[in-house]
């Protein structure tokens, strides 16, 4: 899995999340991620990761994305791992 491949993943994740508030209302409750942050970095990876995460918590949603999304379900976890990678290197790099 490469970086640009999970970015596209995940970025369709966050659309599939956008297109039904109650759904992304609950993301953003159970990440603790908020409403203006997700606006600013929503192409962060870590924001992405805790998008991918968000649907490997729940299988059904997963499947629900992963069906009208054209998506792999065995692909989103290496793509959150990609993810939380790259994350790790920005936290990195700012020490």
């Amino acid at each position: 899995m490469d970086a640009d491949s999970a970015e596209t993943i995940a970025l369709s994740a966050l659309a599939f999340l956008a297109e039904d508030p109650p759904r992304l209302g609950r993301f953003l409750a159970l990440t603790g991620v908020g409403p203006d942050e997700l606006r600013t970095h929503a192409r962060a990876p870590r924001i992405l990761a805790a998008v991918l995460g968000h649907l490997l918590q729940d299988e059904s949603l997963l499947l629900v994305f992963a069906a009208t999304h054209d998506v792999a379900p065995e692909l989103v976890a290496p793509a959150q791992a990609v993810l939380e990678e790259q994350a790790g290197d920005e936290t990195d790099d700012g020490d």
